[in-house]
Order: structure tokens, then C-alpha cells, then sequence
């Protein structure tokens, strides 16, 4: 729907009407989709109608969700009150909001519910949002199905921020009666369809909803509260809320999960279980001090006994023979078993002797005389010698590596110098490369162009415009462009933002009409404010849009600049395409002094 509103100041030019009217005690508020010139964004622009006095209160609601920033409530941008005078510029009353992309929730749910993941989700953004604008004291209102955005990035976005009207307790409802929409697929107010979903949701709805004393909730953010929380029970669960707050579940305990472990072990045999029992019943006072015994050293044999102390090596002991000697683990002394037979007893209490043993028995010489820290071995056959040629060997891969390193890199210097370099002198000294199809901007003639000839007479000119929103450029000046005095110039309107016409469209140009077909040979372009890009384009019929014209050439303008083409053209329309413009006072902007059509030669 095409706008007809007025009263707006030009920065805002309205697109399209979206949603229906909402009325308000004193009035009527449309919305539109508009374009923000000075920004180059889309804006969402609500009016209210008539301006003035009358839609004071809704503008004063406007100014306090301005101070709000949340993703989940469109933004407010500009707010005015208005004159009153609906012909003039900022005669209207209306607040610029920010404009949110995405699909609206009666849209996604005209599919079926949503996922009870995604109701949370949805639900919990939106309560967020619209608490905190209950914190400074504004109620949203419109908190509706088609106001409900749902953005591309999983956010939730509302638009029409603030509504006409609007209370605390009427948001709660509304949020209640959104999330019965989620959970059912249909719209608020429809027929009534049972509901069904997670406990903690139906309960929710009924609380957010609930119209009597102490039933309800006292705020959208403790709605929001219980959104967040983790769900406890599934869709069938008939426990209350305040009972899993509580009472945790029993299942929870590490106690239950030990008295599982327990129950999934093998029942123990009648006079096993006496057994322990009866080892249970003697109390033993553990000594702090001593270590309980050390297990038998593995791998063990298919009898049980441990393996020899030969085949585990010479350092190993069986930590069975040897016996703590105090304490609640204190034994006899233990008589190890030796290689050929012999039993010696030992003591822990007498070190020396302890190690002794290890001794006697070969597993290690030289513990007795060399004490716990020495080394009885055999000789190893390293000296200090071979120490020295190990640190020599290592001090010379230090320094060698960085010498080898920088050699590495003086040749491959000398090489790209020596061969990348000479090979790219040589390309620049190529002849004969060709030239561009445009002209330079000093008017001189390019190898191969076609010899221009005499002006022909230009019959009539327009603007031409396939991009525009309608707004006129400067019509009235199109004759100033060929009207033979150079101090008079057709130009563009000024465009702020960026020289490519304000990011609004790719171009506008001035369409030449020399009355029949002829063989044309170039064009030349005076300007006032020369450095502007332009294409040069040709038709025997005109043309709606610029695929109807063929290209012929492009450049820079300058002063007397020729654009010369490298073939004769025969054509009845010449387009000058202005592609790019140059700064101007208050923006940027291109003009036409003189422009002439050369016949060829």
C-alpha cells in the first residue's frame, strides 16, 4: 500500500502501511514502514491522528521507553508531538520506532504449537523485556500475536513500542493469554481448545490469567523467573511446583544413588554374611602414625604366589615381606622367602638389617653399605667425559641452526631480487598494450577511436530516473545542460551519506533525444564541478529501464572531457549515466554544464 500521509518531516519518507488501526481515546494511530534518508535505514513510524494536545499523553509514553535498551522491545528513535497542521512538515504527531525483520508469532503459529523448549524461550525474552519497562514505570500494551516478532538470530523483538494504552496487570494477562496461544496454535479469544503441555506451564497460565485475590502473579518478572527455571517434570507429572521447591526428590541423594549401587551387587552367601558381620562386630584402634600393610607386588602368578625377583628385575621386593612394626597392623616378623631356600627374620624396627636382606638375597648390592640414597649396581660405562661431548654436541646444533637460518634466507632474497624483479621490469616495459575503451579526461583522441565529427542538435532532453522514489531532480533545469552557455549547468539533488547516491540507488542520468537515428562518433561533457563518474549509453527506442541501453563508454568528467567511442554507434538516444558524484556543500552532488552528441566523422 503506497503512502499518502503528510505532516512528516522530510527525513522520513513512508513505504508502505503495515497492521491494522489502533484506536485510542483521543484518536486513531496508523503505522508505516518508512526509509530514514539521513540514516539510509528502514524505521517503523506510527501516527496519531489528529496531532497536538490530543496525543500528548501518547507521545509522554513514548519518551520514557526511549530511555529503554532491551532486544526484546523495539526501540524509539524520534518522538514529536506535532503543530496540528497536518500540510506542514512536522505537523504530525508520531514516534519513529526501530524496524524489526522476522516472522510475527501469528505467522509461526499458524503451523501448530511451538516446542515447549521454545514457548520458554520465547516467552521468558519477551516477560524480560517487558519487565523492564515495568521498572521505570511504563506499561507496554499491545502485546499481541501480530506485534510479536520472532528476529533471525532467535531473538524476540515487539513492535509498536508503547502502545496508546496500556496497564501493568493488563500486560501480565497478555502474556499469559500469549503463552496458552504457544502452547495451543491458536490465536487469543479463539474457540476453546483444551490445553496441554508441562505442568508448570498450564499452571502459569492460569496464575498469569487469574483475575481473583492472591491466585495471580505479582509481576512480569516473576513470570519471567519461572520461565527460566529448569523444568522438573514431564508433561504427565501431577506434582505441584512448591512441592519440588521443597522437597527434593529422594532419587536425588547420593544415598539413594549408593543404596542402588548396593542393591545391583550379588547376594552374598548365608556364612559369608556372618562372617562379615562378625568382622564388623571387633572394634580395631588404628594408630595414626603407621601405614596400613602394603599388598603383594604384581603380576602374579596363576597360584597366586608373586613372581621371582628375577623376572621383575633387581630392584623389586615382595611389599609383602616386609611388616609395619607398630600399630593396629603390626605383625610377627615375617620371614621372606629366599632364592635358595633360607629364612632369615627380620625386623622392621633395625633399618641396617632390613636392607640387609635385600643383600643377602641379590635383588640389589650395595644397600647395606651405601644406606637408602646410595647405588650398589654394576658400572654403567658413563664417564664424564661423554657428559662433555654431549653438552659440545648441543651448544653447536644452538648456534648452527640460527646461521643456517639466516644463509636460507640471504638466498632466497638474492633469488626474488634476481628473478621476480626483472621479470615484473620487464612487463612494465611491454609496447602496444591496449587502451581503455574511455576516454581520457583532457579530450585528447585514444589509438583507434573513431573521428568525431560535427555536434548534432539535441531535440529535446529528460530525466532519467528507473531507481528514484519519485522525487523530481531538478526537471526544470534539464535545457540548462545544452543551451550552448557553460556558465549555466543542470545537477543532481544533493545526497548525504556516502557519494554513491546516499546508498539510495545506483544512479541518474539525463536521456538525449536527437530527433532520428545517426552514426555517432562520441560525446563531450562540460562540468562546473568536475570528478563525477558517468556511463555513455545509446538505444534506437527508448527505454524503461538502463538494461534497455547498450554501454559505449565511461569515465571520469572534466572539464571538456570527451568521451569518444571506439566504433561509430548509430542510435537515435544518448543516455549520460551519472554513476558516482562529488562533494558539495551539503552533501554530494553532480551537474551537466554543456553536453554535446558528436556526429562521425
Amino acid at each position: 500500500m503506497t503512502s499518502t500521509t503528510t505532516g512528516l518531516p522530510d527525513r522520513y519518507r513512508p513505504i508502505d502501511q503495515v497492521g491494522p488501526d489502533e484506536p485510542t481515546p483521543t484518536g486513531v494511530i496508523q503505522c508505516w514502514r518508512a526509509k530514514d534518508r539521513v540514516l539510509n535505514r528502514d524505521v517503523a513510524i506510527r501516527v496519531h491522528t489528529p496531532a497536538g494536545p490530543a496525543a500528548h499523553a501518547w507521545i509522554s509514553r513514548a519518551l520514557t521507553a526511549g530511555g529503554l535498551a532491551t532486544p526484546a522491545l523495539a526501540m524509539v528513535y524520534d518522538a514529536s508531538e506535532g503543530t496540528g497542521d497536518p500540510q506542514a512538515p512536522g505537523g504530525a504527531a508520531y514516534v519513529v520506532n526501530e524496524w524489526i525483520d522476522g516472522e510475527t508469532l501469528a505467522e509461526r503459529l499458524s503451523r501448530g504449537p511451538m516446542p515447549d523448549r521454545e514457548v520458554r524461550t520465547v516467552l521468558r525474552r519477551l516477560a524480560e523485556g517487558v519487565a523492564e519497562a515495568h521498572r521505570v514505570g511504563l506499561a507496554v500494551g499491545g502485546l499481541s500475536p501480530e506485534n510479536v516478532v520472532l528476529r533471525p538470530n532467535g531473538l524476540v523483538g515487539l513492535r509498536a513500542v508503547p502502545a496508546a494504552t496500556g496497564t501493568i496487570d493488563g500486560d501480565i494477562a497478555a502474556l499469559g493469554a500469549l503463552l496458552e496461544a504457544c502452547l495451543t496454535g491458536l490465536a487469543p479469544g479463539s474457540d476453546a481448545h483444551p490445553l496441554s503441555g508441562p505442568s508448570d506451564l498450564l499452571a502459569l497460565v492460569r496464575r498469569a490469567r487469574s483475575t481473583e485475590p492472591g491466585q495471580g502473579l505479582s509481576s512480569v518478572a516473576a513470570m519471567a523467573s519461572l520461565l527460566a527455571e529448569r523444568p522438573r517434570t514431564g508433561p504427565g507429572s501431577t506434582s505441584s511446583a512448591h512441592q519440588h521447591r521443597t522437597e527434593p526428590h529422594r532419587d536425588d541423594t547420593d544415598s539413594s544413588w549408593l543404596r542402588r549401587l548396593r542393591d545391583r551387587r550379588p547376594e552374598a552367601s548365608p556364612a559369608a554374611a556372618e562372617a562379615n558381620i562378625a568382622a564388623d562386630g571387633e572394634a580395631v584402634r588404628l594408630d595414626p602414625h603407621t601405614m596400613p600393610p602394603v599388598p603383594r607386588v604384581r603380576p602374579v602368578t596363576q597360584t597366586g604366589a608373586p613372581l621371582s625377583a628375577a623376572a621383575l628385575g633387581g630392584d623389586t621386593i615382595d611389599a609383602g615381606s616386609v611388616a609395619p612394626r607398630a600399630g593396629a597392623y603390626a605383625v610377627p616378623p615375617v620371614a621372606p622367602t629366599r632364592r635358595h631356600g633360607a629364612a632369615e627374620e627380620q625386623s622392621w624396627t633395625d633399618r641396617d638389617e632390613s636392607f640387609d636382606v635385600l643383600a643377602d638375597e641379590g635383588y640389589g648390592e650395595g644397600y647395606g653399605d651405601t644406606g637408602y640414597g646410595g647405588y650398589g649396581g654394576p658400572p654403567t660405562g658413563e664417564t664424564d667425559v661423554d657428559d662433555e661431548d654431549g653438552a659440545r654436541r648441543h651448544r653447536a646444533v644452538v648456534i648452527g641452526l640460527p646461521l643456517l637460518a639466516l644463509i636460507v634466507v640471504i638466498a632466497l632474497a638474492w633469488w626474488v631480487g634476481s628473478t621476480v624483479l626483472d621479470v615484473t621490469d620487464s612487463v612494465d616495459e611491454v609496447q602496444g598494450s591496449t587502451p581503455s575503451s574511455s576516454s581520457s579526461a583532457d579530450g585528447s583522441a585514444e589509438p583507434g577511436g573513431t573521428a568525431a565529427g560535427a555536434a548534432i542538435p539535441i531535440v529535446t532532453a529528460e530525466v532519467f530516473d528507473p531507481f528514484g522514489d519519485g522525487e523530481p531532480e531538478n526537471d526544470g533545469d534539464v535545457p540548462l545542460a545544452y543551451d550552448g552557455d557553460a556558465s549555466t549547468a543542470w545537477s543532481t539533488l544533493e545526497y548525504r551519506g556516502s557519494p554513491a547516491f546516499g546508498n539510495l540507488k545506483d544512479g541518474v542520468g539525463l536521456l538525449l533525444d536527437l530527433g532520428e537515428s545517426q552514426s555517432l562518433a562520441g560525446v563531450t561533457i562540460d562540468s562546473v564541478s568536475p570528478g563525477a563518474t558517468v556511463e555513455i549509453r545509446t538505444a534506437d527506442e527508448p527505454a524503461d529501464d538502463l538494461d534497455g541501453f547498450t554501454p559505449a563508454a565511461d569515465g571520469t568528467v572534466e572539464d571538456g572531457a570527451e568521451f569518444g567511442f571506439d566504433e561509430p554507434v548509430t542510435a537515435r538516444f544518448v543516455l549520460v549515466w551519472i554513476t558516482g558524484l562529488v562533494q558539495s556543500e551539503n552533501g554530494f552532488s553532480a551537474d551537466i554544464a554543456e553536453v554535446a552528441v558528436n556526429a562521425a566523422g
